[in-house]
């Protein structure tokens, strides 16, 4: 049996290194970091410390929630489905006979009533349901640098953008999935008054997109007021009717800086989404923004959703401080500090009952 020699060296990460040859040490350095000695610091949980946090996290929370959720049902909100899927819907021949298309634009309209009016400025979104924005292929199908004037993209778009690159050789501007579905419905919105005459409702298109995209993210190409010079040589997207220079009369909100075509091209998160189409401003103080009464919404109806499934609904709304309405938030605090409290009392029965007990108890030897 042969015996075999200890070296301390060895155990302590030292290998003896061979003649002629040379062997890494693996052990790690001596500091702090390595060796797991920065200084740590561990709570210890005691009925002193746990029992106030439940307690005061239920008091602050609840508080929270109830302000939250009441702030939330305070505002006004009234949607309508124009979708057409019912034999009895107004717009029912428009969307069973438009496709992409049509030159020709059908014409539908809802009537409806508002039970309360609405005080505030009013937001006019419209609202698409089954639209997968967030798909990763059709997220990537657009060219940024085009869509922020960069001439050379507007003559060559990116590969990202196929196959809505190209047109018969001509470069697509906007090219892009995204750009090719913008949501293109006409609303108009009527207040029938009493005695039956139809007032319009005054819609503004100004201010729905965010300040960052209008201003630095979307610009038109060359800083040339003239458009139709600008984008010469370009085709439009396959899906739309008419070129990208066409899309407004006002120069400030024509072309790629369009603040519909800007909404639109900001994505949307989940399948079933809303986008502001217009504000309804407050006039004075004296009389509600929308009074009480019947209305008619005008819907030209240009924007098909039968080949996925979809749905299209208009939603009028007001906003508050924490903007539109959405109970998820007020709920969720109110079910937070719910649980927390009722926690903090079970383990103070328990501490009463028992912790006296536990510390009076003898040790066993």
């Amino acid at each position: 049996m042969m015996a075999s020699s200890y070296n301390a060296k060895e155990e302590d990460g030292h290998v003896a290194v061979p003649v002629g040859g040379t062997i890494k040490n693996k052990k790690p350095d001596n500091t702090a970091f390595k060796q797991q000695r920065l200084p740590a610091w561990q709570p210890i949980l005691t009925a002193g410390t746990v029992l106030p946090a439940f307690f005061v996290i239920g008091l602050i929370f609840i508080p929270i929630g109830i302000g939250l959720y009441v702030t939330s049902n305070n505002i006004r909100e009234f949607e309508i489905d124009y979708t057409g899927t019912d034999i009895d819907d107004p717009c029912f021949n428009c969307s069973q006979s438009f496709s992409w298309n049509n030159t020709r634009p059908c014409t539908c309209a809802l009537d409806f009533s508002l039970d309360h009016p609405f005080e505030s400025n009013v937001f006019m979104y419209y609202g698409l349901s089954n639209f997968y924005q967030n798909h990763r292929r059709y997220v990537k199908s657009r060219d940024d640098s085009q869509l922020n004037g960069d001439i050379n993209s507007l003559k060559n778009p990116s590969k990202e953008c196929e196959p809505y690159a190209r047109n018969e050789k001509a470069p697509i501007a906007p090219c892009g999935a995204i750009a090719n579905s913008m949501f293109n419905d006409t609303l108009d919105l009527y207040y029938v008054h009493p005695n039956g005459t139809r007032i319009q409702i005054p819609l503004s298109k100004k201010d729905i997109a965010w300040w960052t995209d209008k201003h630095v993210k979307f610009r038109n190409p060359g800083n040339n007021p003239n458009l139709t010079a600008a984008f010469q040589g370009t085709s439009k997207p396959i899906n739309w009717r008419r070129p990208v220079y066409e899309l407004d009369t006002d120069e400030e909100n024509n072309g790629f800086i369009n603040e519909d075509f800007i909404v639109w091209m900001r994505t949307a998160a989940l399948p079933t989404f809303r986008k502001l189409y217009r504000i309804i401003q407050k006039k004075n103080n004296m009389t509600p923004t929308l009074p009480r009464g019947n209305y008619t919404l005008e819907v030209s109806y240009n924007y098909p959703v039968r080949s996925f499934e979809g749905r299209k609904r208009v939603i009028l709304s007001t906003i508050s401080w924490m903007g539109g309405k959405n109970p998820f938030l007020g709920i969720a605090y109110i079910t937070v500090g719910s649980v927390c409290f009722f926690l903090g009392v079970v383990l103070l029965i328990i501490h009463h009952k028992y912790g006296s007990r536990n510390n009076s108890a003898d040790i066993p030897n």
